[in-house]
């Protein structure tokens, strides 16, 4: 039996959205397979002298609503179906934000924790070299995504400029300030996230005083915690790759972020401020009212989600969810505020980053904030209320959203029924 890959579980998204519009053939066509993948083999000296090699790739998923826009990440485990599929979920993305932006995705097969700095500055350069020509700041804009940083996109952007011959930041986004980055952009995934509960809180039906449990707390985990905490919310439970801690009256968010920050686990602070052991596995089963996965691909599968306590799910992490755990949340009434609208607020502040480089000026942190919340609020009740007229769920009705307007630009390109009538 041949295995389903994950860019095809992924597709069935767009299956399911396209039975609820009238679109032309073309467009399922087009948006079924990516416009282009290139795979290459990057080889860098180590600092024993010795060279190593690693498999990178670069997926331009669609460009027909801009040039494509996606993160470049650095894990052992990656893969180019991997790749592809979150490519493809940027292009939903950025449509759901109504962006001037087409989907694209990078990635290593490298476990970056195993580098020095200078052989992860290397790797870096040897990245932009390899894609020197896939990338550019009116074709393919790179960002940082798991395991990569302000830092690494500064150097990657200082590479491409170097190549070019002139300076580049638009090339890049998620660079840090000095180097042309947007203020607002360290906390944009996790805010756009917080935005979106807090304007659907009374059509969810949730309390002043939400209990919240936050699986992966890397970047977008650490920040929603802050936000929910001081909007006087408890965080009972969180989790990373090393360990899990819960509290049923709250933990302490400052000793989460003073561990993190130590480059140690959650899991260090048990005994402290009243923190307890919860086996990491476990924590998507934890007694809360609203569970934030914020890790990995997959995390909530058939296996677990029966164990989901939680009313809303928030993903701040890319296809945490998979196709067979959504049936059984939507059977156990669980709201599931999805990926391409939950976390878009890092590529929406991205794109605040791109758009501040091409014109030399730049917005302060509040015109950032109000330009978020904004187009998080617009985005979110159009899908909401999307969800609520045609009786789907919003991850359907956040997918409809997106295609009406791809299949809008699509078409207006000409397709069948206009050559052949």
């Amino acid at each position: 039996m041949t295995e389903v890959s994950l860019l095809d579980h992924a597709l069935v998204r767009l299956d399911e959205a396209a039975a609820h519009l009238n679109i032309d053939a073309d467009v399922i066509e087009k948006l079924k397979y990516p416009r282009e993948t290139t795979k290459v083999r990057l080889m860098i000296r180590m600092d024993d002298g010795s060279r190593k090699s690693f498999i990178a790739w670069r997926c331009r998923y669609d460009d027909t609503r801009g040039p494509t826009k996606g993160g470049i990440r650095y894990h052992p485990d990656a893969t180019e179906d991997e790749v592809e599929t979150l490519a493809f979920w940027m292009t939903f993305k950025c449509a759901v934000m109504n962006l001037p932006y087409g989907g694209g995705k990078g990635a290593v097969q490298v476990d970056p924790r195993q580098l020095s700095k200078a052989e992860l500055e290397r790797l870096s350069r040897s990245y932009v070299k390899a894609f020197s020509r896939i990338i550019g700041p009116d074709r393919d804009i790179p960002a940082p995504d798991v395991y990569t940083n302000a830092m690494i996109m500064g150097w990657m952007e200082d590479e491409y400029s170097q190549i070019v011959g002139q300076s580049s930041p638009a090339v890049i986004t998620g660079k840090p300030i000095a180097l042309g980055g947007s203020l607002g952009r360290g906390d944009a995934t996790a805010r756009g996230g917080y935005y979106l509960v807090r304007h659907l809180a009374s059509d969810l039906g949730l309390s002043d005083t939400m209990r919240v449990a936050i699986q992966g707390f890397g970047n977008a985990g650490q920040y929603i915690a802050s936000l929910m905490a001081a909007d006087g919310h408890k965080i009972v439970a969180a989790s990373d790759s090393q360990g899990a801690v819960y509290s049923p009256n709250g933990l302490h968010v400052d000793l989460l972020l003073e561990a993190k920050a130590q480059g140690h686990s959650v899991a260090s602070t048990i005994g402290q401020g009243g923190h307890e052991h919860l086996d990491a596995d476990k924590l998507v089963g934890a007694d809360c009212d609203l569970l934030v996965p914020s890790a990995l691909e997959n995390m909530i599968h058939e296996g677990n989600a029966g164990s989901v306590k939680a009313k809303l799910i928030l993903e701040l992490a890319n296809g945490p969810i998979t196709t067979e755990a959504d049936e059984i949340l939507a059977k156990k009434g669980v709201v599931v505020l999805p990926d391409i609208l939950a976390n878009a607020g890092g590529v929406t502040v991205s794109y605040f980053e791109w758009v501040q480089n091409r014109q030399g000026f730049y917005w302060t942190l509040e015109e950032i904030h109000d330009r978020l919340r904004t187009i998080m609020e617009r985005e979110g009740r159009a899908i909401w209320n999307l969800s609520r007229e045609k009786g789907i769920s919003a991850r359907t009705a956040a997918y409809v959203h997106a295609l009406g307007r791809l299949a809008e630009a699509i078409e207006a390109h000409g397709t069948q029924n206009f050559f052949v009538s």
